[in-house]
């Protein structure tokens, strides 16, 4: 049963339309979400259907572009934990009017949902996500992730002595995570064609209408932009890996 019994959303829409030139070669004969782990045999897009569900996801639309019909030939082909269907952009929408267009085949219009970039390799609480979004009575919510700065750095004193070194510390600054929880209600103020990040968010920021979750401590996220991305998930999933 859904509504005010239990409010976390139910359905999502994964972004999984992007080149992935960065990652190339993986990317030459597939989509970027269907890059594997290497150690896993599974796609990321399989670790996020997994992720979804475990979360109490049951519907799951996915926004396919570059190489759609590879993913979509793997999603015919595996074992499902939930109700996945599929939406080809024919036009470049950008990534607001992708996000719209996705969203109108969600299966409950009238209800919240989450959206996650096909990209990004996470695990943290969805339902912790979606409870903090309501209670700030926000139309939208965005994860935020600390990144680990990838160069060593260097800690000096005020007068200039070399104090320490530091090899990949936090980032100062929190980023943009790519997944959201949304609100029923924020399909329609998404642009038909455009950015999104670039009208409808900073909208809502002024309205205090927009909602920022810092990831719990300890929570796993990662970008896969880059081989070197892949090798480092693979070594940091080592201890997961079956």
């Amino acid at each position: 049963m859904t509504g005010a019994q239990h409010s976390h959303p139910t359905q999502a829409v994964v972004l999984a339309g992007g080149q992935g030139s960065r990652l190339r070669p993986y990317t030459d004969d597939r989509p970027k979400p269907m890059v594997e782990i290497p150690g896993t045999g599974t796609p990321i897009i399989g670790h996020q259907l997994n992720w979804l569900a475990d979360e109490g996801v049951t519907d799951v639309v996915i926004s396919c572009g570059h190489l759609a019909e590879v993913l979509q030939d793997w999603l015919s082909q595996a074992q499902l934990p939930l109700h996945v269907t599929t939406v080809v952009e024919h036009e470049p929408l950008g990534r607001g009017g992708g996000l719209k267009y996705a969203a109108s085949s969600l299966p409950r219009p009238d209800e919240p949902w989450y959206a996650t970039n096909g990209d990004i390799w996470t695990r943290f609480p969805l339902r912790e996500m979606a409870a903090f979004h309501e209670e700030r009575d926000a139309q939208a919510t965005l994860a935020l992730a600390r990144p680990r700065i990838p160069w060593g750095v260097v800690e000096t004193d005020a007068f200039g002595h070399v104090l320490d070194f530091i090899e990949a510390p936090p980032s100062p600054y929190l980023i943009n995570a790519g997944v959201y929880v949304f609100s029923a209600a924020f399909t329609a103020l998404l642009p038909d064609r455009g950015d999104h990040e670039r009208t409808t968010f900073p909208r809502l920021a002024r309205e205090r209408r927009l909602a920022g979750f810092p990831l719990p401590h300890g929570a796993y996220w990662r970008a896969i932009d880059t081989a070197k991305d892949l090798t480092e998930a693979a070594r940091e999933l080592g201890t997961q890996a079956r």
